[in-house]
């Protein structure tokens, strides 16, 4: 007879800098693999999968990630939570684990993802910071920034705002709230004086729309655009070719709100 499955919730974070984002691929060293790879030496077997509510891509962190594990040998030791933490490398980290049921669907269950985007402009900044902090050497208009980034706030066609989008791919898009503040989220000795943080809330994101929002804001800061050009860019009615992708690095995902299994 064959054992039931069982179904767990991993709320996990980690550091993507050294990583080619969340999904394994082939030759190149990803979180998927890694905490794969990590599972089976602490289950001894492989019968199970990991399935993430989300892929993040190469250089992107994660502060609360959802991955569901399918078991289908055995339950989970009573220690396992700690054997795992004990084995994983120290740029990853579990920090809940839960038994969900079978109706549990970890692509549906978010209902908000926050992300951040962390920058600082007009200087150089400390190395050690590279990791989670995009720098622009230019001095930024942030003011005109703060204003544009509330464009975005609502429903609309953000097909100028998707990477590479087919004939399929849905461009409307929900943004609960988009702002540039003062960042407050993370500090550190190596961190400039001054920092910011683009906030985006919202029930799921396409590919690079982050990052490419980002990258027009910092355009508008720059002077190569203005606020017209950020309007006319998310009515959907014109392909509009947008110059930068904001790097990696800068990029959070920050928080996960979702349904309960």
């Amino acid at each position: 007879m064959q054992a039931e499955r069982k179904y767990y919730l991993l709320q996990i974070q980690y550091l993507g800098f050294r990583y080619h984002g969340w999904q394994k691929q082939p030759g190149v060293k990803t979180v998927e693999e890694m905490l794969s790879r990590t599972v089976a030496y602490v289950l001894d077997h492989h019968e199970f999968k990991l399935l993430a509510s989300g892929r993040t891509d190469a250089m992107v962190s994660a502060a609360h990630a959802l991955v569901e594990l399918f078991l289908n040998k055995g339950s989970l030791a009573d220690d396992f939570f700690d054997l795992l933490n004990s084995n994983l490398p120290p740029d990853i980290r579990l920090i809940d684990l839960d038994e969900v049921n079978a109706d549990f669907n970890v692509i549906d269950a978010p209902v908000q993802k926050t992300y951040l985007y962390l920058f600082a402009h007009g200087q150089k900044i400390h190395p050690f910071a590279a990791p989670l902090m995009a720098q622009i050497n230019e001095e930024l208009d942030v003011a005109i920034m703060e204003q544009a980034a509330r464009f975005f706030e609502g429903n609309h066609n953000l097909i100028n705002y998707i990477y590479k989008p087919s004939s399929n791919t849905r461009t409307q898009v929900e943004i609960k709230s988009c702002q540039i503040q003062p960042n407050t989220f993370y500090s550190a000795s190596f961190f400039p004086p001054e920092s910011f943080a683009l906030v985006v809330k919202g029930k799921g994101f396409k590919r690079h729309q982050i990052r490419l929002i980002m990258g027009a804001l910092i355009d508008l800061g720059l002077g190569n655009y203005d606020l017209d050009f950020i309007r006319n860019s998310i009515t959907g009615e014109k392909r509009i070719h947008l110059d930068r992708i904001a790097p990696a690095s800068g990029l959070i995902l920050q928080s996960i709100s979702f349904a309960d299994g």
